[in-house]
């Protein structure tokens, strides 16, 4: 019998009111062990449930609970899903993580690829570990929308591509959940020579036919690292292929746009720097709902650093404030911000904008090549702490450093290769600030003279 230990029980909740606490564990409810949150959820949806509980001491006690519907209970559990986590069954010829150099922290070669991360964090999953119960699971608590690493649409070409014979169900999974109403994103990483050129075209046209269930599909190319000793040989896309890539999706959304009124394939910004293409408009990414593939990011990042630029320069022509600077005049700042070369021209751009217009400003812009991983990687969320101090340690930085915050890990202050924000600022003997990655925050961190050491956000 599966046996959830409670970590916490909500102040003032029903839980609470009953006398049950941290240490606890729950056993069943309505005579039914529930396999994981989802099963817990669903359980305690109805008005009169019955919870079965064994206390810290052995005893076991059964609490019959009135309740309105849907109404929480109050139990959180030590492990967040009720279950453990689904690792990757899979060895994909393109997968970063078999890329990671030996000695890092062991969380960091954890692959995960459970549904569940799916529908609650947004986690992109191969559908190559799922049962059957699984899949009428999915379908059954309407578990929407799932996020799918496709790759391509030929069953045998993916079960290469992934190393497992059960990759080739791929579409016979995304036709049952179209069928069932269950929304999906797509996501295709392009590997050169694989899964690319008229391979790319036959998956674009036949996830075509899984619209309007299939919402969006971003196209990715493979992120190389220089660990691939032993693994596929994969090289990186030319200029001349990255155009072709660019203008095939094109083509495929003219296509969707005729037929439903709205655009399902997107490049990452890679693609647009590879090609030296400028970016598209704000408006071709359809509300941006592949920000996390890297889809259209910095087309946001600009937006809204022209809107928040656009706002403090009229705020600087008001009364109130030329009346504050005639007794206060603005004093002159410089300070440094350090990206990735990725991101790294468009900032250039910006920060010219910025400066030219607010002249008591200078800001010392630096892209940092990544060492750790290798030159091909340029994107700042694998920007190692050793790499940023290598490389800045001579330049001039002013009065403090500007980081983005995706070179943090979600645990705390810490970078991919365990460096903290403190040894950084030890090292460079600056105070480090972390900018949220909106274009408002990097504004806002720019332009205040009165920054807090340690985070700025827009909130």
């Amino acid at each position: 019998m599966a046996e959830h230990i409670i970590k916490e029980v909500i102040e003032d909740s029903i839980a609470a009111q009953l006398g049950i606490v941290p240490g606890d564990v729950l056993l069943k409810i309505n005579d039914v062990a529930p396999a994981d949150i989802f099963d817990y959820q669903l359980m305690t949806l109805n008005e009169y449930i019955e919870v079965w509980i064994r206390k810290i001491n052995g005893e076991e006690f059964i609490y019959e609970i009135d309740k309105d519907e849907a109404e929480d209970i109050g139990l959180e559990f030590e492990l967040g899903l009720m279950d453990h986590l689904r690792s990757c069954e899979n060895k994909c010829i393109f997968c970063f993580m078999d890329q990671l150099p030996k000695g890092m922290r062991e969380t960091l070669y954890y692959k995960d690829d459970d549904f569940r991360l799916s529908f609650l964090l947004g986690n992109y999953i191969t559908l190559t570990n799922l049962s059957e119960a699984d899949i009428n699971r999915i379908i059954r608590y309407n578990l929407t929308p799932i996020n799918i690493s496709i790759h391509t649409a030929c069953p045998k070409l993916r079960v290469k591509m992934l190393n497992n014979l059960r990759a080739g169900k791929l579409m016979d999974i995304m036709r049952r959940f179209q069928e069932a109403g269950i929304m999906m994103n797509g996501q295709i990483v392009l590997c050169r020579g694989v899964n690319d050129g008229k391979e790319l075209a036959n998956t674009l046209r036949e996830l075509m036919l899984y619209q309007p269930e299939l919402f969006s599909v971003a196209i990715v190319p493979a992120g190389l690292s220089k660990y691939r000793e032993g693994l596929y040989p994969l090289e990186q896309f030319s200029k001349e292929e990255a155009e072709a890539v660019l203008d095939m999706i094109k083509g495929y959304n003219k296509l969707t746009w005729s037929i439903r009124g709205k655009r399902l394939f997107f490049a990452s910004d890679e693609w647009y720097t590879l090609a030296e293409r400028k970016l598209p408009l704000a408006n071709q990414y359809e509300e941006y709902p592949q920000l996390e593939n890297g889809v259209g990011m910095m087309r946001l990042f600009i937006t809204e650093f022209n809107e928040a630029l656009n706002k403090e320069k009229k705020r600087r022509k008001t009364k109130k404030y030329l009346n504050e600077i005639a007794v206060c005049p603005p004093k002159h700042r410089q300070i440094s911000v350090a990206t990735g070369l990725l991101a790294y021209p468009y900032l250039k751009q910006l920060v010219l904008n910025l400066t030219g217009n607010f002249p008591e400003l200078t800001v010392n812009l630096y892209g940092i090549t990544n060492h750790f991983f290798g030159e091909n990687i340029t994107v700042s969320g694998l920007l190692t702490g050793a790499d940023i101090i290598n490389q800045l340690k001579d330049k001039p930085l002013g009065e403090r450093l500007l980081l983005p915050d995706n070179v943090l890990r979600s645990s705390g202050d810490i970078f991919l290769d365990d460096f903290t924000q403190a040894q950084i600022k030890k090292a460079l003997q600056v105070p480090v600030d972390i900018v949220e990655s909106s274009g408002y925050a990097f504004v806002e961190a720019l332009l205040c003279d009165n920054t807090i050491e340690g985070k700025v956000t827009n909130e």
